[in-house]
């Protein structure tokens, strides 16, 4: 696996949006963060911090994942049991799809229940509904200027 092999796949699962924050990093939502979705992974694309992505592993996992070779508890989210990959080579590939899947889960299962009641709605009006959001979001952070 690779930051563009996980870019793909992460853009396979339900309800994925991509951002992109923080210099170099890649982030994946479960949920567009206008109506309330959640981060569930970073890539980091240019290699300037310690890990090459960090993901949601779940209480479960966690404990177990950074007793291996190559992961760690990620920085500022190992709290919320999040885990950092030094490299991609840590993980197989079918090993890092399952992992990433997981972690889409896991966030998608903890979001409010509005979160996940837009997203059950048809694709346009949850479209509607999340441009009409970050209208409102805008109108705010310009007020604030």
């Amino acid at each position: 696996m690779d930051a563009d092999l996980a870019r793909t796949f992460l853009l396979t699962l339900p309800h994925v949006v991509e951002t992109q924050q923080w210099g170099a990093n890649l982030l994946f939502w479960t949920g567009d963060k206008a109506i309330g979705g959640k981060m569930f992974c970073v890539i980091d694309l240019d290699g300037g911090g310690k890990a090459v992505v960090s993901y949601a592993a779940g209480p479960e996992r966690f404990a177990e994942l950074v007793e291996r070779e190559g992961l760690f508890p990620a920085p500022y989210m190992a709290r919320i049991h999040w885990v950092a990959a030094e490299r991609w080579s840590a993980l197989r590939n079918a090993e890092w799809q399952t992992e990433l899947r997981a972690a889409h889960a896991i966030t998608l299962a903890k979001l409010p229940k509005r979160v996940q009641a837009a997203l059950a709605l048809p694709a346009s009006a949850r479209n509607k509904l999340i441009s009409e959001r970050r209208k409102v979001l805008a109108d705010k952070a310009a007020s604030k200027k």
